[in-house]
């Protein structure tokens, strides 16, 4: 038999979600199974899968010890990597890091080691704020993800808690996400909202967009206004609010009606983006603004509050006359 104490990182979850964490070796049917028939107990006492657990509750398993694996983190890593991250913003909840275009946010089927979140751990590893070994069901983790060729910012949670809230109050609206782009042409009018459908292929990484509502298809909005244009190139440099948040949303919008992103080789012709040193789709994440309905959460702290990458620091900013100081 083993026992297990719910600790603060594992509060809050339901049973059958802690256990897929932290007994990673059972297979799920087996899991509910163990439930039911009263292997798994919690405070000695049957259980529901969709219990939710507390801090100092006690789980008893009396199953075999051959499912209880190793902590899947290599701890090695964390202190071999050498943490590269520009941070915005760190509290004791949360870190906001301007993560630049090129960069992998999670790790890749390759085990692809140099990637956000492990810049990240490995950055808290070495603080002394996490340790993989203490930790039974909980590792740092995304609140939000980037394409790997899109730079900007990205919201990591350092405890249970405020992963919990803060992906709550992104599924809420709370939290509200700006971008920067260039596109080509001259966008009329100058100020607007797109609105269309949009249908994803996970098979081939991309999405379609039409006009009208079609079955399969979701709807999407985008806000847009422009901040300045190039008419010599015929280029425009624009300002986006997301309202709803789809893959590759912007970038297929705005190829949709015909000002695709510049750099950008999946949904426009880049041949002489790249000729001018375009390696990526012109898009960056560079503002996200906090404004939270109630004021009893953890992340209070950062309520009312805005972060923003300054537009002089990215990098296609500057073809519109935006130096570093802006």
């Amino acid at each position: 038999m083993r026992e297990l104490t719910i600790m603060r990182n594992d509060a809050g979850q339901r049973l059958d979600k802690f256990l897929s964490k932290s007994v990673r070796g059972m297979p799920q049917s087996m899991m509910y199974k163990c439930i039911r028939t009263k292997k798994i107990k919690v405070n000695r006492k049957r259980a529901e899968p969709d219990m939710r657990l507390s801090e100092g509750d006690t789980v008893q398993l009396f199953v075999s010890d051959e499912f209880f694996l190793s902590p899947s983190e290599d701890s090695g890593a964390l202190f071999r990597i050498k943490p590269k991250l520009d941070i915005i913003f760190e509290d004791d909840n949360i870190i906001l890091c301007n993560k630049r275009p090129g960069v992998l946010v999670h790790e890749d089927t390759e085990g692809n080691e140099n990637t956000l979140i492990m810049h990240i751990k490995a950055y808290l590893a070495q603080k002394g704020c996490y340790d993989p070994k203490d930790e039974q069901s909980f590792a740092p983790a995304l609140c939000n993800r980037i394409d790997r060729n899109t730079g900007g910012i990205v919201i990591a949670a350092k405890n249970a808690a405020a992963l919990r809230e803060m992906n709550e109050r992104i599924r809420n609206g709370e939290v509200h996400k700006f971008y920067v782009c260039e596109v080509h042409g001259i966008v009329l009018p100058s100020k607007g909202r797109l609105i269309s459908w949009m249908k994803k292929d996970s098979e081939n990484n991309t999405v379609s967009v039409s006009d009208v509502k079609r079955k399969g298809y979701k709807e999407c909005i985008t806000d847009y206004k422009t901040l300045a244009t190039d008419r010599k190139n015929d280029l425009s440099l624009l300002e986006i609010a997301l309202v709803t948040g789809r893959t590759h949303q912007i970038r297929a919008q705005f190829a949709h009606i015909g000002h695709p992103l510049a750099g950008d080789g999946k949904y426009g012709i880049n041949r002489e983006d790249r000729a001018r040193g375009y390696k990526f789709q012109a898009l960056y994440s560079y503002r996200v603004r906090f404004e939270f309905g109630d004021k009893n959460g953890v992340l209070e702290p950062i309520n009312g509050r805005e972060f923003t990458v300054p537009v002089g620091q990215i990098w296609f900013c500057g073809d519109f006359g935006y130096g570093k100081d802006n």
